[in-house]
């Protein structure tokens, strides 16, 4: 019996998350450590407003404090894990599950990008579900500033690019649904170059240690130890493509049997029942999970 843990990200964060964590002392005390670093307070931000909740500044610290959390109980537990993954700012729980670096280490990371992401306009995410794949991949070779920003399974990406070439994109390809994400820029491509250009010195100055399990990166979904590798995998993570599709489907040629969602909502949970049936899959949002 193989468990993976994987993490969700930005999305998946909903007001009233966490706010039973702080009854625990290892919840109240990432909370303090939390707001010494951040300057604000967690807490009051997810029991606070959702359109404040779900800007890039407060979603990313917010979700990562939460998980990190929820990673510390899990363990104080004895729960044990063979394998993790995250999906976009989940990468970083996954590394701190893994002990790459400490918790503060890692929120200093997750605030820094959130600065950044925030910070980048112009640019255009749209998801679309149920589309014709070899069309979508055409579309993409043929136009120029658009890319696919994240491959969630066999019948939901992300496209992110130039509003134009979005819409350009969106209306070549034949699709059941097309929602255009509420996000100030385009996220995962290579118009975040400049802030991962920015990102780069803080992450390459951050202490990292090999992982204590292996680690499927969003830009790489093969597992690895390495605190060279996992950090060269993060510094391409801004600019480069979410590949949950095939993060998935290594899952079960690792071996891995039992998938635990640890984080708010079930969005993961849900793609991993439909791509790998034979996985027992659950999640932990809250104590009650436990």
């Amino acid at each position: 019996m193989k468990t993976a843990w994987v993490f969700p990200g930005q999305g998946s964060q909903a007001v009233g998350m966490g706010g039973d964590l702080v009854t625990t002392p290892i919840g109240k005390d990432r909370f303090e450590q939390a707001k010494d670093i951040l300057g604000w307070s967690v807490l009051d931000k997810c029991q606070g407003d959702e359109g404040e909740l779900s800007k890039t500044l407060y979603t990313q610290p917010c979700l990562y404090v939460v998980e990190s959390i929820l990673i510390d109980l899990l363990k104080d537990k004895g729960q044990t894990v063979d394998l993790v993954a995250g999906h976009s700012l989940g990468e970083y729980s996954a590394l701190y599950a893994a002990e790459v670096f400490d918790f503060a280490t890692g929120l200093t990371l997750v605030k820094r990008r959130a600065e950044l992401m925030s910070e980048s306009a112009g640019g255009k995410m749209v998801a679309l579900m149920k589309f014709d794949r070899s069309g979508l991949e055409q579309a993409i070779a043929a136009i120029p500033d658009v890319v696919l920003a994240n491959d969630n399974s066999e019948q939901q990406v992300v496209i992110s690019g130039t509003p134009e070439a979005v819409d350009q994109l969106c209306s070549q390809v034949k699709s059941k649904r097309a929602v255009e994400l509420k996000v100030s820029g385009a996220f995962h491509s290579p118009l975040m170059a400049e802030a991962a250009g920015k990102f780069k010195q803080l992450l390459e100055e951050a202490d990292f240690s090999d992982g204590k399990v292996p680690v499927l990166s969003n830009v790489d979904p093969t597992p690895s130890t390495s605190a060279t590798v996992l950090k060269e995998r993060l510094t391409q993570q801004m600019t480069g493509s979410v590949r949950w599709r095939e993060i998935m489907l290594a899952l079960p040629q690792q071996e891995i049997t039992q998938v635990l969602e640890v984080g708010p909502g079930k969005v993961l949970a849900g793609l991993i029942k439909r791509a790998c049936s034979g996985v027992d899959v659950s999640n932990v949002a809250s104590l009650n999970d436990f």
